[in-house]
C-alpha cells in the first residue's frame, strides 16, 4: 500500500471515530441531562414566526419615508415605509435574541416543546414553592426562569442561520412575498427539500396526539 493510500485510509478511519464520538456524546448528554437541542427544523421555524410577527407589526404604519440628500426635491425619493428596506432592517435587527423569551416544555415531544410562557412542570413546581414546599432542583431558585441550554443555544443556532440565509430573506422580501416564508427559506433553501415535518406542529397538534395516546391506553 502507498503512503498516499495509507494516508487516506488514517484519515477516513479518524473521521468515522470521530463522528461516532460526537454521536455518543451528544446520545449521553441527552439522556443524562435531558438535554435536546434545536434541530435546523425547529430554529428555523422560529425564526420565521418571530420574523413574520415582526413585518405583522411593522406592516400596520401608513408613514412614508425620504430617501436621498440635499434639499433639492429632485434629489430626495418618496417611499412607502412597508415596502422599504428600512422596514426589513428593523425587522432583522436582535430577531434571535427574541428566542430567549422561549421556554422548553418538556411534556411535549415535537417541535412545539420550544414556547413562550412557563411550562407545565415549573407551573406546578412554583406552586409547591408557594405552598412552602421545598423544592430542589440543584440550581438556585432565581435561575429557574432563565434560558435553558437548548433556548440559547438556538439563539446562537439563529444567528449562525441568519448570517448564511439573509441573502435569501432579502430576495424573499422584495421579490417573493406571495410565497409563505417558512416554504422560501426553510424547505426549499435551509432545508433544501429534507425533512420539514416541524413546520406543521402546533400546540394542538400535540394535544390531539396526547388524547389519543391516552385513548389508546
Amino acid at each position: 500500500m502507498s503512503f498516499g493510500n495509507k494516508l487516506f485510509v488514517t484519515i477516513t478511519l479518524f473521521a468515522i471515530i470521530a463522528t461516532i464520538c460526537l454521536a455518543e456524546e451528544k446520545s449521553v448528554e441527552e439522556e443524562v441531562y435531558g438535554v435536546k437541542y434545536a434541530n435546523n427544523c425547529e430554529v428555523c421555524k422560529y425564526l420565521v414566526i418571530e420574523l413574520e410577527e415582526r413585518l405583522k407589526q411593522t406592516g400596520k404604519t401608513h408613514d412614508v419615508i425620504e430617501t436621498g440628500y440635499g434639499f433639492d426635491d429632485q434629489t430626495r425619493h418618496k417611499k412607502k415605509y412597508v415596502v422599504s428596506e428600512l422596514r426589513l432592517v428593523e425587522s432583522l435587527d436582535g430577531i434571535c435574541e427574541t428566542l430567549l423569551e422561549y421556554n422548553i416544555h418538556k411534556e411535549r415531544k415535537d417541535s412545539t416543546r420550544f414556547a413562550k410562557g412557563m411550562s407545565t412542570t415549573f407551573k406546578t413546581l412554583h406552586g409547591l414553592v408557594d405552598k412552602g414546599v421545598k423544592v430542589d432542583l440543584g440550581m438556585p431558585f432565581d435561575l429557574w426562569d432563565k434560558p435553558s441550554a437548548e433556548v440559547t443555544h438556538m439563539k446562537t443556532q439563529c444567528e449562525d442561520l441568519l448570517e448564511k440565509h439573509e441573502s435569501d430573506i432579502e430576495n424573499w422580501y422584495f421579490n417573493h412575498q406571495k410565497q409563505p416564508l417558512n416554504k422560501y427559506l426553510c424547505v426549499d433553501r435551509v432545508l433544501k427539500r429534507g425533512d420539514a415535518g416541524c413546520l406543521d406542529e402546533t400546540l394542538s397538534h400535540t394535544n390531539n396526539n396526547n388524547n389519543n395516546e391516552k385513548q389508546e391506553l
